[in-house]
């Protein structure tokens, strides 16, 4: 049972929580963009439902060179840096979109959608710094507060689908261009409020507590040097002592569990949520209705992150992982099973689509988070994320193809059950991970 101190957060790990969250309601707005109107952007510009998959896949295929990049600034400069220079892409990324919407520009239009997608990679990054100062026992619970920021952003960003539509008509842009305005100016002003408040850096200040005597953890500044060794002094055996603790957790075994619930679970949920607007627009329905069903499944995504967080902290990661495998396949065979015309039906679909990739992050961050020493931490995150945006890429580009030539409803069904393939995995790891002991989440 652990200690009431324990219950509350030190004062620069509750800093560095509120600038993030900052940061990450900006963020989500910018995000909404392209999961609301990158399908029918595409479909317009191409003229073909089966290409309306391509956007998905150019900015999660972006999002993987992003996650590459970004984790390696991280790495080496420190969270603030490298989060930062990640909006500032994703700016710049949303500003092409527009100048090629503009100009009809296809070529211009895939290129920034790549662009747009690396920037947007800093939206789940920003995910484990929240993390970095958190105990381990409050872990789930630091992540699920930097996922619940982006919930606002990201809800209130498909419903804004006509106001910034309209806003782009009368300066003389196409209405689908509107939502790349806004995320314009969200990336923007994200990348600005990292850049000058995320003090002190939270990546560099774990390590420097990593390489400290447990004694000088409260006064470790934030210019202690990331790479430097303790001083002769006071530090004798404690600081060797603490990357053997962390890298008593730090098995592959918990990676690649980890790494393989959030892919997974990314691809399904990527896959379905593209070809829904598509799939609504072919049987009559608004663009209204569209952004009311997308900002549903947004708000599923990001607003049961506390109490994810909670029972991730409470019952540790696997059961949390087989919970989000369940819940995909529900939303797969809800989306199969729904008649076309009926608004509800597609909404209940997507809001369990957006828990279960809830479930499945949470718990699978919480088991890669464990598993990376500090030394590391940045670049094996950033090479998880990359993973997952390929297998995000991959099912946007698959899902257009899967629709076109056999249905939504197969496209919707058949990635409802390729949910249910980690299940495996966590059934082989589980037991090991008990005998171990407790998880160290």
């Amino acid at each position: 049972m652990p200690a009431r101190a324990s219950d509350t957060d030190p004062p620069e790990q509750r800093r560095v929580l509120t600038v993030l969250v900052l940061s990450q309601v900006l963020g989500g707005a910018g995000l909404a963009a392209g999961i609301t109107v990158g399908a029918l952007l595409a479909e317009e510009m191409l003229g073909s439902t089966s290409l309306a998959g391509l956007p998905a896949a150019l900015f999660t295929g972006g999002a993987a060179v992003g996650a590459a990049g970004v984790g390696r600034l991280c790495q080496r400069r420190g969270r603030r840096p490298g989060l930062a220079t990640g909006y500032a892409v994703g700016a710049l990324g949303s500003l092409g979109v527009v100048v090629a919407a503009a100009t009809d520009s296809a070529p211009l239009l895939f290129v920034s959608l790549v662009v747009y997608g690396a920037g947007t990679s800093t939206n789940l990054l920003a995910r484990y710094a929240g993390a970095d100062l958190a105990r381990p026992e409050r872990r789930g619970r630091a992540v699920s507060t930097v996922l619940l920021a982006t919930t606002l952003g990201a809800v209130a960003g498909p419903n804004l689908v006509t106001l910034s539509g309209a806003v782009a008509h009368d300066r003389g842009l196409p209405r689908l261009a509107g939502p790349f305005l806004l995320a314009v100016a969200a990336f923007a002003a994200a990348a600005v409020v990292l850049a000058c408040f995320l003090r002190p850096d939270p990546l560099l200040l774990a390590r420097a507590r990593a390489a400290d005597p447990p004694t000088a953890d409260t006064a470790a500044p934030e210019t202690t040097p990331a790479q430097g060794r303790p001083p002769a002094s006071p530090a004798q055996t404690p600081p060797a002592q603490a990357p053997p603790a962390e890298a008593a957790a730090a098995d592959g075994r918990a990676l690649v569990t980890g790494a393989t619930v959030m892919v997974l679970t990314q691809l399904v949920m990527i896959a379905i949520m593209t070809m829904t607007p598509v799939h609504m627009r072919a049987h009559g329905h608004g663009t209204q209705a569209t952004g009311l069903v997308i900002a549903l499944h947004v708000g599923a995504m990001f607003l049961p992150s506390p109490l994810t967080g909670r029972l991730v902290d409470r019952l540790g990661p696997h059961p949390v992982a087989a919970a989000s495998g369940l819940t995909l396949l529900a939303a797969g065979a809800t989306a199969a099973l729904t008649p076309a015309h009926s608004t509800p039906g597609l909404a209940l679909a997507l809001v369990l689509l957006g828990l279960g990739w809830n479930l499945g992050l949470l718990s699978g961050t919480a088991l890669v988070t464990a598993a990376a020493p500090p030394a590391t931490r940045a670049a094996t995150q950033g090479l998880v994320d990359v993973g997952i945006a390929v297998a995000g890429a991959t099912g946007g580009m698959a899902s257009g193809v899967v629709t076109a030539s056999g249905g939504f409803p197969v496209l919707a069904f058949g990635g409802g059950v390729l949910a249910l393939a980690f299940l495996p995995v966590l059934l082989v790891t589980v037991r090991p991970a008990r005998r171990r002991g407790p998880e160290t989440t």
